[in-house]
Order: C-alpha cells, then sequence, then structure tokens
C-alpha cells in the first residue's frame, strides 16, 4: 500500500483556508499533530509536579499555597496567552523584539503553517507553547514561599508573561528575533524558560525580603514531606519528554534524539547531586537525588535537540554539581530564596547553554531533515560559545531587572503590598490566605513559634468563620469535641 504524505501548503490567507469548502487537514502529517498534542498534555503535566516538588520543599503550614500558586499560574497565564501573549511572541509579522497584535484573541490563529515549523499549524503551536508559557510562569512564583501574598502575586503573573516572558521568547524562538538572527540556539527554553524564572524567582526573593527568623534556628528545617517531592520529580521527569522531545515540533529523529539527551542528562543529574551530598552528611539523599534530576533535565532543555548523547552524560555531571554548589550563592547574596529556584534553574539554564554552545553538532540538528548549524565548539565553531553569552547575560538582566521594577511598581498599590504580615507568616500562607490546609490538620497542633502550638480559633484568619465545616462537624460527632480544639 502506498504511503500517504501531506501536501505543500500553498494557501494564502492568514487563517490557512476556509474549512467550508477545503480539506486543511491535507497540509499536516496526523502523526505529527498526534505526536504533539501528547507533548502539549505532558508540559502541562509538569505544572503540578512543580507544585508538588515547591510544597515538599516548604513546611507543612504553607504546603497547599504553593500547590494552588502553580496552578494558578497556568489559570492566569493561559488567558494571557490567549488574548495577547502568543501574539506579543510569535506573530508572523514580529519585530527583533516583541510581536505585535496581529494575533490578538488567536485572531487568524487557524491552519497556516507555524511560524516555528512548517509541520504544524498556527493553532497547534500556540496550545503548545501557552504550556512553556505557563510552566515558566509556575517556577518563578514559587518564590513567594511562605512570605508571599496571592493577590499581588496573581497580578504580577499576568505583567511578568506580558512584559518580560513574551519578549523573551520572541527573540529567542521567533525567527525574526535578534538572538535567533544572531545565531544563538535554545532548542527548549535554556533562557526563555529557565534563566528568565530563576532570575525572576531571586528578583522576587529580594523585593520580598528574608522570611521571619532567616538565619536563626527557626529556618533550621527540613522539608515538610520528600515523598512529594519525588511525586513532583516523577511528574516532571516524565513531562519534560513532551518539553524537549516535543520542541522539535514534529514526530522525527530529531524528537527521538532529544528524548534520549533527556533521560542520560537527568539520570547522571540525579547521581551526581546524590553522591555530593553523600560525600559531606554520609547519607544518601533523596530530596538530593532528585534536585540533580531537575537540574540534569533544567541544563539538557536547551541543547537536547542539539547535542549527542555521549553529551549529555557531560551535562548532567557538570549540571548536578554546579546547581549543587550554587545552593550556597543566595547566602553570599543574602536573598531568601526559599526553594532554590535561581540555583537550579538560573545556573542550571546558564550551564546548558555555554555547554549547548561547545557540544552542538549540526548532524543532530539536521535530524528532523531540514535545520541546518555551523554546530559549536568542538565542531571548530567557538564563536557560538559568544552567541550563546550574550543570550543567556540579555536574558538574565532583562528578567532580573525587570521582575524587581514590577514588583516594586504592584508594592507601592494600595491592597496589593507583596508580603503577608508577621501573624500571617507565623500562622502560615494556607490559613492567612487560602483558607484550606494541605492536610488534614486543622484538629492536631500546629507548629508555629517558640515551639509552642495555636489553636484555629486562637487565630484571626481561620476562626473567624462563623460555622464549621462539614468535614469538621463529621469529625466533631466522632471524638465528641470540636475539631478545631483537639490536641
Amino acid at each position: 500500500m502506498a504511503d500517504i504524505h501531506a501536501l505543500p501548503y500553498n494557501g494564502t490567507t492568514p487563517t490557512g483556508g476556509d474549512s467550508l469548502i477545503q480539506d486543511l487537514n491535507v497540509y499536516y502529517e496526523s502523526g505529527d499533530i498526534a505526536w504533539m498534542l501528547a507533548a502539549t498534555a505532558l508540559v502541562l503535566f509538569m505544572v503540578p509536579g512543580v507544585g508538588f516538588f515547591y510544597s515538599g520543599l516548604a513546611r507543612r503550614k504553607s504546603a497547599l499555597s504553593l500547590i494552588w500558586v502553580t496552578l494558578m499560574a497556568v489559570g492566569v497565564t493561559s488567558f494571557q496567552w490567549f488574548f495577547w501573549g502568543y501574539s506579543l511572541a510569535f506573530s508572523h509579522s514580529a519585530g527583533k523584539f516583541f510581536g505585535d497584535l496581529s494575533n490578538i484573541g488567536f485572531r487568524n490563529v487557524l491552519a497556516a503553517p507555524s511560524v516555528a515549523s512548517e509541520r504544524i499549524p498556527d493553532l497547534l503551536f500556540a496550545v503548545y507553547q501557552g504550556m512553556f508559557a505557563s510552566i515558566t510562569v509556575a517556577l518563578a512564583v514559587g518564590a513567594v514561599a511562605e512570605r508571599g501574598r496571592m493577590l499581588p502575586c496573581v497580578i504580577f503573573m499576568f505583567i511578568w508573561s506580558t512584559l518580560i516572558y513574551d519578549p523573551i521568547a520572541c527573540w529567542t524562538w521567533n525567527p525574526a528575533g535578534w538572538v535567533s538572527q544572531m545565531g544563538g540556539i535554545d532548542f527548549a527554553g535554556g533562557t526563555p524558560v529557565h534563566i528568565s524564572s530563576g532570575s525572576a524567582a531571586l528578583a522576587y526573593s529580594l523585593m520580598l525580603g528574608k522570611r521571619r527568623g532567616h538565619g536563626t534556628h527557626e529556618l533550621n528545617f527540613r522539608p515538610h514531606n520528600v515523598t512529594q517531592i519525588i511525586i513532583g520529580t516523577v511528574f516532571l521527569w516524565v513531562g519534560w519528554f513532551g518539553f524537549n522531545a516535543g520542541s522539535a515540533l514534529s514526530a522525527n529523529m530529531r524528537a527521538v534524539m532529544a528524548a534520549v539527551n533527556t533521560n542520560v542528562a537527568a539520570s547522571v543529574g540525579g547521581v551526581t547531586w546524590c553522591l555530593l551530598d553523600y560525600r559531606l552528611e554520609r547519607k544518601w539523599s533523596a530530596v538530593g537525588f532528585c534536585s540533580g534530576v531537575v537540574a540534569g533535565l533544567v541544563a539538557i532543555t536547551p541543547g537536547s535537540g542539539f547535542v549527542p548523547p555521549w553529551a549529555a552524560v557531560i551535562f548532567g555531571a557538570i549540571a548536578g554539581s554546579s546547581c549543587n554548589y550554587a545552593t550556597k550563592v543566595k547566602f553570599y547574596l543574602g536573598i531568601d530564596d526559599a526553594l532554590d529556584i535561581f540555583a537550579v534553574h538560573g545556573i542550571g539554564g546558564f550551564v546548558g547553554n555555554m555547554l549547548t554552545g561547545i557540544f552542538a553538532a549540526d548532524y543532530v540538528a539536521h535530524l528532523d531533515g531540514f535545520t541546518t548549524i555551523p554546530g559549536g565548539g568542538i565542531s571548530g565553531h567557538w564563536m557560538q560559545l559568544a552567541y550563546q553569552l550574550a543570550d543567556s547575560v540579555s536574558g538574565f538582566a532583562y528578567s532580573f531587572g525587570g521582575t524587581c521594577l514590577i514588583l516594586f511598581l504592584i508594592n507601592l498599590m494600595p491592597g496589593l503590598g507583596l508580603r503577608a504580615d508577621e501573624e500571617a507568616e507565623i500562622i502560615g500562607m494556607d490559613d492567612a490566605e487560602i483558607g484550606e490546609f494541605a492536610y488534614d490538620f486543622v484538629e492536631f497542633t500546629r507548629d508555629v513559634v517558640n515551639g509552642g502550638d495555636m489553636l484555629d480559633d486562637e487565630s484571626k484568619f481561620s476562626a473567624d468563620r462563623d460555622s464549621l465545616t462539614a468535614h469538621e462537624k463529621a469529625f466533631s460527632s466522632t471524638v465528641g469535641d470540636d475539631p478545631r480544639r483537639s490536641r
């Protein structure tokens, strides 16, 4: 039986044609469409992974707030992306730094070939890249951990994705962008995703200030739920196959290579970090292994579709060690980056960008059948390192400086102070900001301050509710007492 291939695109309208009189599917391979839809779902799957990872690292009293804020990032950013984010990043008539509003509200975004690849239509590329925007914002806002208010953070999500993420995505991935024109290579988001989110988290931590008790025994605590960290890591590891392999933008050998590199770098990164921690503690840390896995995934992101598998081993080893040591940077800077977002994503993204400049191979890039690059340093093209450095430094400076300015202005607005007050911080963000809890510990002793306990009805946040919840009433009938006062 003869193979059936997609027809060459010959449309002239912005939408790609009229679906009432044309079959717009004939221009695309069904396998490419199916793979990219699956990759889109895999990237979305990473968001709860980030939430679980962040939540497990924090203290129990603020665990739910971190899951909430990462999921809210999807809601806010997805609307922003539909409204004008996609147009600002990937409009076909974009400039060197940002796009225009020709595709506002997904106007004319349908079946024409996407700006990044003729293998998939605009609409599919838009929803896929929307997941990238969402995960980037989710990574950045983990900086609110244990002391940031939710409302200012939600407003920040919309503004930051518009003013920071969209321009960086445009100049990196849109063929009209200055990094793309210069010759910088970034397969899946070393700068737009990781450097931008890591530097934004560092800026957010700086603007929020240090947590109460920073530098004292009060903050000398272990992650409250290591199992949750492991679950989050698994979600991320699985989802990253859609993140990296999906960035080939079709089902081809380059996607396969990206998948192989992703798994190798993650594995080596996890082992490296774990060994470094064992050297100091003589314990095989599960948190260390998970942190190394994420560091390896971050570093291989920009190079996954450019480097051979043996180079992925180097990516993982260098990322695992450099991000491990980078967790000390916050102490030198005096910034309370509670979840080490900058150490893993900012430093990991920079390491990945530079290693891509060294190990990029022309034959790997051409596995998709059409991408041509001169290669990296090992191919004799050492100028690639300069391109990668320019991309990385500009991305860091723009994101860090822009984030500080955005947060400074938001903080000046009445009712939008970035930081919760001291009592809210003592009680925890779950009680003060969410009014719900990650665990059913309302009836138990709460870990707050001075080793003491505080009941819900001693808090101005939860105890001002007039009636018990249905769950609390059921519990009360079982134990014969008010669950909020049980000890």
